[in-house]
């Protein structure tokens, strides 16, 4: 029988021990490492090369002044982290200097580097992104047994960053793995790794490999507080629109010149906001006109009326709208093809035409017709810059109407929904497959956007604009809207005027119109305009410069006169008084 002394092995188990503990808290040693460094460096300088010490001090001073200015490149983001390090390398550099030339045990020099790593290391033991640091590289120093608890077992990791929030690390997958598969697994990795729901984000690389990926997780939530909205961001639709910061506080930037877009989510998750957002930035620009639709009696974009040049809130005023758009929209295409242009570029002059539907379900059930118009647009309207914007709870093919809207949306724009199938309704087939969990977002504003230049799900959240916010944009904005071009207006009263005749349903309404001081004012303000016209009649541009009506609403007045006898139209877009003793019955 044999028997086995353990204590044998007692100092290499103390040792292996010892070692262990030192590579797991070489972070907190780090100041008491590198002091010890400085005394034997010093000590060893002294004895072999003590005239070296002012080429230390240069040294120290150099890596010092890199440090401030150059500091970013190496992960010192802030300015305080930047100037820490940078007095800590030339504060090393003078003692070491001062010991290479006197000897370490000199005067007071050990006192020195003693309280010296005390007062300097005090802010790195305390230092936030340092403990969140360690603590990473801790998490993921078991990611061997992580991988094989969630099923991603031969998966490694590459590397890991810290930031502001949290933390993203890049993987390698084992052959086999994808990127779905890891999606899939999003609740088993924040089990594993001890975060609250939904913290776990999975995106592909940006190099885009197969067999990699890119896991964040967040610490806090960034988006836990609404965000205000701080003005907008462009003044010209051919630059992409801030609609609200990524979790990264990366501006989720959105171009929607030549594009649709679609806005989607259930009722209360923030889609009136995000229209809020985008009318904001829209009333900015001094190249576009907008049009809109708000059949809930303009409750939602009456705020933003004295920016829209045209607001229709019933049925047939949408359907007139959508109409005259179409209208644009023949005109302009027209006159591309015999310029021998293929596409608008938006300016004051020739500005673009937006068109925001809100509830397009609504439009779908109450003026299914207009649903022609709104397809037409949809197929027709980017090359020519007319644009539709649908915003909707559920944009079912019942919903969008049973022609092509929905898929001409290039813009997809989903906040908060319901149901997992939800998530393909408005951002299409394979979305939810492929991560877009649209039906996992936790509060009002945040959304997820998929565009040409937003392949990969982020979360993101829309500004909050106020009422007070809407007020002054809508003030500083309404004074400097432009009106369509020339060539859209005279179409637009060519198309008008010969409607004028044009049996009148029972059950139409009128044009939309700004607000005014009443319909016999505008009747009077008209007739006075018409008695001073010549021979040839008064232009409808004129008439609206001197009435002060919209166009619209002049229409609508011209109309009632003319088929009340007291107007008559002489030729296209020209109207007087009918002279007397003529009949005009209209």
């Amino acid at each position: 029988m044999v028997v086995i002394n353990s204590d044998d092995h007692l100092p290499d188990l103390v040792a292996v021990a010892i070692g262990r503990a030192l590579w797991r808290y070489r972070s907190e040693l780090a100041p008491i490492t590198l002091a010890l460094m400085l005394a034997l460096g010093g000590a060893v300088l002294h004895i072999t090369h003590p005239g070296w010490w002012p080429g230390i001090i240069a040294t120290g001073a150099l890596a010092a002044s890199l440090l401030v200015f150059t500091g970013r490149r190496v992960g010192l983001l802030l300015r305080a982290e930047r100037f820490y390090a940078a007095t800590v390398a030339l504060s090393a550099g003078a003692w070491l200097a001062c010991a290479t030339a006197l000897g370490v045990p000199y005067g007071r020099l050990p006192q020195v580097l003693i309280i010296g790593t005390a007062v300097l290391g005090l802010p790195w033991w305390v230092h936030r992104r340092r403990r969140a640091r360690v603590r990473v590289e801790r998490q993921l120093s078991a990611w061997p047994e992580i991988s094989q608890a969630v099923g991603l077992v031969g998966s490694r990791v590459q590397s890991a960053v810290v930031d502001v929030w949290g933390w993203r690390a890049r993987f390698a997958l084992a052959r086999g793995q994808t990127l779905q598969d890891v999606t899939a697994k999003i609740p088993a990795l924040e089990s594993a790794l001890g975060t609250f729901r939904g913290a776990v984000r999975v995106q592909p690389t940006r190099d885009d490999k197969a067999n990699r990926f890119e896991l964040r997780v967040l610490n806090i939530d960034p988006h836990a507080d609404a965000i205000a909205w701080p003005g907008p961001s462009v003044h010209t639709i051919t630059e992409p629109i801030d609609l609200g910061p990524f979790e990264d506080a990366v501006p989720a930037k959105v171009l929607f010149l030549r594009r649709h877009g679609l806005f989607g989510g259930l009722a209360g998750s923030g889609k009136s906001g995000g229209i809020n957002v985008l009318m904001g930035n829209l009333s900015a620009c001094r190249d576009v006109v907008i049009w809109a639709i708000d059949l809930k009696r303009g409750m939602e974009l009456q705020p933003w009326a004295p920016c829209i040049h045209r607001l229709a809130t019933t049925p047939d005023q949408a359907r007139a709208l959508l109409r005259d758009a179409v209208e644009v929209l023949e005109v302009r295409a027209e006159h591309l093809a015999a310029t021998g242009r293929r596409v608008w570029e938006p300016s004051p002059d020739m500005p673009a035409l937006v068109i925001v539907i809100d509830e397009y379900a609504e439009l779908a059930d109450d003026a299914p017709d207009a649903t022609t118009f709104t397809d037409s647009i949809a197929r027709r309207g980017r090359a020519v810059a007319v644009t539709l914007i649908a915003a909707t709870q559920r944009p079912t093919q019942k919903a969008m109407g049973q022609g092509a809207v929905r898929s001409q949306m290039d813009v997809r724009i989903s906040f908060r929904v319901r149901e997992r199938k939800d998530v393909e309704l408005i951002l299409g087939q394979g979305m939810l497959s492929a991560g877009w969990h649209a039906h996992s977002l936790n509060a009002p504003g945040k959304f997820l956007v998929s565009a040409p230049e937003h392949d990969v799900p982020r979360r993101a959240r829309a500004y909050l604009l106020t009422d007070d916010a809407v007020t002054a944009a809508v003030s500083e904005a309404s004074a400097s809207r432009p009106e369509l071009d020339e060539m859209s207006l005279r179409a637009l009263d060519e198309a008008h005027a010969a409607r004028l005749h044009e049996p009148v349903s029972a059950t139409a309404e009128p044009m939309p119109t700004m607000p005014t001081d009443g319909a016999e004012k505008d009747v009077q303000a008209l007739c006075e305009a018409l008695e001073g016209a010549p021979e040839d009649g008064i232009p409808v541009p004129h008439l609206i410069k001197i009435t002060g009506m919209s166009r619209p609403t002049l229409y609508r007045r011209l109309n009632e006169l003319v088929r009340a006898g007291r107007a008559v139209q002489v030729t296209r877009g020209r109207y007087r008084v009918p002279d007397p003793g003529s009949e005009h019955t209209g």
